[in-house]
């Protein structure tokens, strides 16, 4: 149930088409006119080719609260660094140079091992005998921050066995503007305070097992279309660069930025930046997003990591606040690199200060210290990730030639967390309809299921490289997001199991083109008054894959593999119909919900390796339902004023976010429009009642803006100037292509070997002074101004189970700001409660400084 708490009370044009296929007209935009925000200041803020200001120096780690003793330890190590070392630390070896998907250098003589960094947010990527978890989205949907920090810990877990320092997730950004976006699926939610909330409590549960989290993709990575130049080039878009996320200061903040926020206050060892631009400036060399939001203003004290190939230029980058580039090499494969021995020649010549490279290794070995990973990742990396066989060749890229190793251990890390999965996939299954039709009993006369959902993809559980097909039930979206299932429980073999331990009848087609053998089978289960089950599915995923011209983002919200004909020709047959939807996000399902002969719809999200058992856990009444939908359900892609840009509107792609905050339900309630299923609906197979609201204001404080600034930045150890010391070693075996931080040259210009050696022009005042930087009135170590997270307001309601079934309850707590641009109502608070039959009690919701504030573009 919602609580919607005013702040009042808590502190005394016409509509246009959206676009059809990856073709963008007749809407070459990505904001619906009748989306537009009324805000001017947004407008002003969301315009095409507008420039992100630059914000000069990069902010040197202080080290100060809970990240004070890694500090310590981290600047005693780096101060015993050689240049080339610390270098080392910055840059990735290579793609598949190394065994992992990204890999640093390492400081042999000091014990300090390469990091070895790898996907994903749903579990180990590229390896075998791990788990496949559910995805991001059906975390939001359990609203549940204890399994938030279970599956985070589990994760933890299994990259630690594998010998894995850095976990890539979790996943806040895309946030979710637009339901067709790819990627939403492998993040939480488009609301920022639900993503916020389970982002930062799936870090530490990552980071309690000494494996670092990266919060990624930092920011405004809202579609995957012109994401990256040559992938665009490749499905025949002739962009220039990356699209570019035009949006103002306050969207920005009380919108994309918020759940890195939480993420910081979290700890959070490392941020992954975007490959888009920002108001025209790449994610990963965007001062403003680096220096001043993240470094500044939110005082992240860990790293900054860019994605693979997103690092668009050495000493630009490395002075905009970007500490570590992966995969290290420029393209993949081309043995060069914007860091490495460009770095090296860049702190020699002084375009790089000493002060800049130190903070740099700081900030990545105090990440390492910060959650322990001295001495709790212990075990060497025991997988290749790019291949499955047992023996291999030490440098996949190169060949055999350059060594052969036992490559791949096999080894088991997924302990028992299988019951977990299974868990959180059916505290994630969404009741959106229930007339009367669920739960089953398992003893029906005849249980017919329907659809090619339903069943396995006959090439295995793992056919499809990188999931990219949608054959047989959908339990994963498509890209760098996934990981390798160890099995997977198809719903046709979950319900069949299930049907037969009674001794029951069951009978499942699992191909939807089977158009005779469907009516046929669900006209009989109508005439024995049996049940009918449809599972119908929708995905999406990265944008290096293309499935049926899906470049990532799906080009409409309808339902794949032909399921619409096959539903149709089953609720014509059968009045009793159960539908069971597999999708990345939203689908158009009003249809369905409408529907006489369509008894019960359950929305199941991607639930991972055990999606047959969970559903079938809800189904039969095992599990009561109690998941809520962490985006809106809209009857037409229109009513969400927002859409993915699918052609390109100039050279370099311009994404103008005029919508500004009012995305997802904001969108719905600032157009009084009425949506299929709301954000935070779902059903139970009981009741509940809510009484005794009371809202008491807290002892708080004054807010103080942040003033002074820092002391000048620290250097640790020496460098030596002379560029003969960082030559080559004579007795260095190089691999082909391996990224390494030496010189080949004693003269510089010759070693850089591109032209525009000794330009300097393009560096801004102020980037290589180490003297001091102002500190922001927002800004305090660890997740902002201290002030910010202050309690002021305690809200307490009490919920009372009047059904006949015990079951959990989610409690949301919203507010109005009630300013002239603000959305309707925003969520601020959320509790999930267990109630047994009969059963009350009162739950409380903390509201903070930050929850009931705006952010004021000009203090």
């Amino acid at each position: 149930m919602r609580l919607f708490a005013p702040l009042c009370c808590l502190a005394a044009v016409s509509p246009v088409l959206g676009q059809f296929g990856n073709n963008g007209a007749p809407f070459p935009n990505v904001t619906y006119r009748t989306g537009v925000s009324p805000n001017p200041a947004v407008l002003l803020g969301a315009q095409s080719n507008q420039i992100s200001p630059p914000r000069y120096p990069s902010p040197w780690g202080s080290g100060e609260g809970e990240w004070a003793d890694a500090y310590v330890k981290a600047r005693e190590f780096v101060g015993q660094l050689t240049l080339e070392e610390k270098v080392n630390l910055t840059t990735g070896t290579g793609w598949q140079l190394e065994s992992r998907v990204g890999q640093t250098g390492s400081v042999p003589r000091l014990g300090f091992r390469a990091l070895c960094l790898q996907d994903s947010p749903v579990g180990v990527r590229y390896t075998d005998f791990v788990s496949l978890f559910p995805a991001g989205v059906n975390v939001a949907a359990t609203w549940d921050r204890d399994l938030a920090y279970a599956r985070g810990e589990a994760m933890g877990f299994e990259n630690r066995d594998k010998g894995i320092n850095v976990l890539l997730g979790p996943v806040a950004g895309p946030l979710g503007r637009s339901p067709e976006g790819g990627r939403n699926w492998e993040g939480f939610s488009p609301d920022p305070y639900l993503t916020g909330q389970l982002f930062a409590t799936s870090i530490q549960g990552i980071q309690s097992t000494g494996v670092q989290a990266c919060a990624k993709h930092f920011i405004a990575q809202e579609q995957e279309h012109f994401r990256q130049t040559p992938e665009a080039r490749a499905y025949g878009f002739n962009i220039t660069e990356p699209g570019s996320s035009n949006i103002d200061d306050q969207t920005l903040h009380e919108l994309y930025v918020w759940p890195f926020a939480d993420a910081v206050k979290a700890g959070v060892a490392s941020v992954m930046c975007s490959y888009n631009l920002v108001n025209q400036s790449a994610a990963c060399q965007n001062s403003y997003l680096l220096n001043q939001v993240l470094k500044n203003e939110l005082g992240f004290q860990g790293y900054v990591m860019s994605d693979w190939q997103a690092t668009l230029g050495g000493v630009s980058s490395v002075l905009a606040g970007l500490d570590m580039t992966m995969a290290g090499d420029i393209v993949f494969d081309d043995g060069i690199s914007y860091f490495g021995p460009n770095l090296t020649i860049a702190v020699l010549n002084g375009t790089v200060p000493q002060w800049r490279l130190d903070d740099m290794a700081v900030r990545i070995v105090a990440a390492w210290y910060f959650v322990e990973g001295d001495t709790k990742v212990t075990k060497d990396p025991n997988f290749q990730s790019w291949t499955f066989d047992t023996f291999g060749s030490t440098h996949f890229h190169v060949g055999p030639q350059w060594g052969t190793e036992l490559v791949n251990k096999h080894v088991d890390v997924r302990r028992e967390h299988g019951a977990l999965i299974r868990k959180i996939g059916a505290e994630s299954t969404v009741l959106l309809k229930n007339n009367g039709a669920l739960p089953l009993t398992g003893k029906e006369r005849l249980t017919g299921v329907f659809g090619e959902d339903a069943g396995s993809n006959p090439l295995g559980p793992n056919g499809c490289r990188n999931h990219n097909c949608d054959t047989g039930t959908l339990i994963v979206g498509w890209g760098s997001g996934q990981a390798q299932a160890p099995y997977q429980v198809s719903p046709d073999t979950a319900l069949q199991n299930e049907v037969v331990s009674h001794y029951g009848s069951y009978e499942s087609i699992t191909n939807n083109s089977a158009i005779t053998q469907i009516a046929a089978l669900a006209r009989r289960t109508n005439d024995v008054a049996g049940v009918c089950i449809v599972f119908a599915n929708a995905d999406s995923g990265e944008g290096f894959v293309n499935i049926e011209n899906n470049f990532g983002d799906r080009k409409n919200l309808t339902l794949w593999q032909g399921a619409d004909a096959m539903i149709g020709n089953v609720t014509k047959n059968c009045n009793n119909t159960v539908l069971v939807i597999h999708s990345v996000g939203a689908v158009e399902i009003e249809a369905y919900k409408q529907h006489p002969n369509i008894t019960a719809i359950l929305w199941a999200g991607l639930p991972g390796e055990q999606s047959g058992n969970a559903i079938a856990d809800v189904l039969y009444g095992r599990v009561n339902p109690s998941a809520k939908l962490p985006f809106t359900i809209g009857k037409a892609r229109s009513d969400y004023g927002t859409d993915v840009l699918y052609t390109p509107n100039q050279p370099v792609p311009q994404f103008n976010f005029q919508e500004g905050v009012f995305v997802d339900y904001r969108a719905f309630d600032h157009r009084n429009l009425t949506p299929t299923y709301e954000f935070g609906f779902g059903l139970s197979y009981t009741n509940f009642t809510y009484s005794d609201l009371t809202i008491t204001k807290l002892e708080a404080a004054a807010y103080t803006p942040t003033t002074g600034s820092a002391e000048p930045a620290p250097t640790y150890g020496s460098v030596d100037k002379d560029p003969s010391a960082h030559l080559f070693p004579a007795n260095l075996t190089r691999i082909p292509l391996f990224i390494y931080p030496y010189l080949n040259s004693t003269n510089l210009s010759t070693a850089y070997n591109a032209a525009g050696y000794g330009d300097s022009t393009f560096i801004s005042e102020g980037a290589l002074d180490g003297s001091s930087f102002a500190h922001t009135p927002s800004s305090g170590s660890s997740g902002g101004n201290a002030g910010l997270w202050d309690p002021l307001y305690k809200v307490c309601v009490s919920i009372a189970n009047t059904g006949a079934v015990a079951g959990a309850e989610v409690a949301q707590l919203y507010i109005s700001h009630g300013g002239q641009y603000d959305p309707v109502r925003v969520l601020k608070g959320f509790e999930k409660v267990f109630l047994g039959v009969g059963e009350k009690k009162q739950i409380e919701f903390v509201v903070r400084r930050r929850d009931v504030a705006n952010w004021d573009t000009e203090a």
